[in-house]
């Protein structure tokens, strides 16, 4: 009877563990809840007026004199660095609040670390209103109504921080390169660490309900050329600046100086030891022929496009060329494009499909129309089944949302690249809006692989 009651316990135990990791876990896929709807766990206060804060109806509600309270809980070690973060908020009339980020528990005044988004509908002393990162941009337009719930949207990634309310963009903020936080509140520098929510006068009553978070991996632009003068010592200080990762990619390939072993060893080696990826660039359909297998995976990832084939006449052709490309008839030229590049995800051993969708320019306008549902569809499913990532690329703004749709209800990794012309990375504003428009979680990025799991391991070279 005892082993049966120790077995029974232990039952419990498990399921007990289950229905907490699940109620932790939004129904979205990627997001967790940070607050349970009925109590406190999870969070603690300053040690200043504690009793703001309790809970009432499936909400937490500050209300009393100045203090604030600290997400401790178990989601990511209360630790954040990139994310996406959801609270629904409502405020009693004349009351003032707030949801800070990349702050640290104190034991009382204001938090000295970190930003503050503001929650004012109708807060008559701080022209501040809702959704303005508190004295970094302000917002004066009244956002949303007092006794209305609303829904606060906050996105941190690298440099970026974003608000909407109820859906609507209304704040895009950029640190600055250095940082320039004002003098009377030196933490306000982006890094990383918890969530606190405001209580801020005995006049005062603000809800929070339904507060979930999505992690966000490291901003990586896994596409990055040295170009226009543009040096490896330059390029790992821009990534540090902007909080981000880089993978600096060498052309490999006919027509690029890189053609052979030989030439991509002063490439390997310069940027061995650095905090960078190394990329291989695979242009043309010629490169499986120029490179041993050895020399391949001595690159953390290859990655290429579909730009660069020869049509059923034999003429090579560049797609970014105008003087190169032939098309003829629009639909036979897509067919070939379609065919080459299934081909290309199928045959070649690559992690990364980039420039994707890419469209010569005399039919780019065309784009929408060309690709048809059918022709995505089969190189997404292509690319899948290859385990091939797909680019979001911010250069040329591809794929389209359409493209990024599909690929993401049939299970497709994304990654983010530049692929930079000169001196110029852009800031991924076209790769960071898809991914947020479409919810991409961790687990929908490319993450290099490790050594012995790399296509040209797994794959080897196309026989030819």
């Amino acid at each position: 009877m005892a082993g049966r009651r120790v077995l029974l316990g232990c039952v419990g135990l498990i399921v007990s563990g289950i229905a907490m990791a699940a109620s932790a876990q939004d129904v979205e896929r990627g997001w967790f809840r940070l607050f349970d709807g009925n109590s406190l766990d999870g969070w603690k206060t300053t040690s200043e007026n504690p009793g703001t804060f309790s809970v009432r109806d499936g909400a937490i509600v500050a209300s009393g004199p100045r203090s604030h309270l600290f997400y401790v809980g178990p989601v990511e070690n209360a630790d954040f660095r990139d994310f996406e973060l959801k609270v629904d908020v409502k405020t009693e009339r004349g009351s003032n609040g707030g949801i800070y980020f990349h702050t640290r528990r104190q034991k009382n005044d204001w938090p000295a670390k970190g930003f503050e988004v503001q929650v004012n509908n109708s807060y008559r002393a701080d022209p501040r209103k809702t959704a303005s990162l508190y004295r970094m941009q302000d917002i004066t337009e009244q956002l949303a109504d007092d006794g209305e719930w609303f829904t606060m949207h906050i996105t941190v990634w690298g440099k970026h921080v974003s608000v909407s309310v109820n859906g609507k963009d209304v704040l895009d903020w950029a640190e600055p390169i250095p940082a320039n936080p004002p003098s009377s509140m030196p933490g306000r520098v982006l890094d990383r660490g918890t969530f606190a929510l405001q209580g801020h006068d005995p006049g005062s009553t603000v809800y929070y309900r339904n507060i979930r978070v999505k992690p966000l991996p490291v901003l990586t632009d896994y596409h990055v050329h040295l170009k226009g003068g543009l040096t490896l010592d330059e390029a790992i200080r821009m990534a540090e600046d902007r909080r981000m990762k880089f993978g600096i990619a060498e052309n490999c390939g006919v027509g690029f100086p890189t053609t052979n072993d030989a030439a991509l060893e002063p490439f390997l080696a310069k940027l061995d030891g650095k905090p960078v990826y190394r990329a291989m660039q695979a242009e043309g359909r010629e490169w499986v022929t120029m490179f041993s297998p050895a020399t391949i995976a001595k690159f953390d990832y290859v990655f290429t496009d579909s730009m660069t084939w020869a049509n059923d006449g034999g003429k090579r052709m560049r797609l970014w060329i105008p003087n190169e490309v032939e098309i003829g008839g629009k639909q036979a030229f897509m067919d070939m494009l379609v065919e080459r590049t299934v081909g290309i995800l199928s045959n070649e051993p690559v992690d990364i499909y980039v420039n994707p969708t890419f469209l010569p320019s005399v039919i780019a306008a065309e784009y929408d129309t060309l690709w048809t549902d059918e022709r995505m569809d089969r190189v997404i499913q292509t690319a899948v089944r290859n385990g091939v990532a797909i680019e979001i690329n911010a250069r040329y703004k591809l794929p389209s949302e359409k493209f990024i749709r599909k690929a993401k209800a049939v299970g497709a990794k994304f990654s983010f690249g530049t692929n930079n012309g000169d001196r110029d990375l852009g800031d991924l504003a076209y790769s960071r809006l898809m991914a947020r428009r479409y919810n991409l979680t961790k687990d929908d990025f490319f993450v290099p692989k490790s050594d012995g799991q790399k296509p040209i391991q797994r794959k080897g070279l196309p026989r030819r």
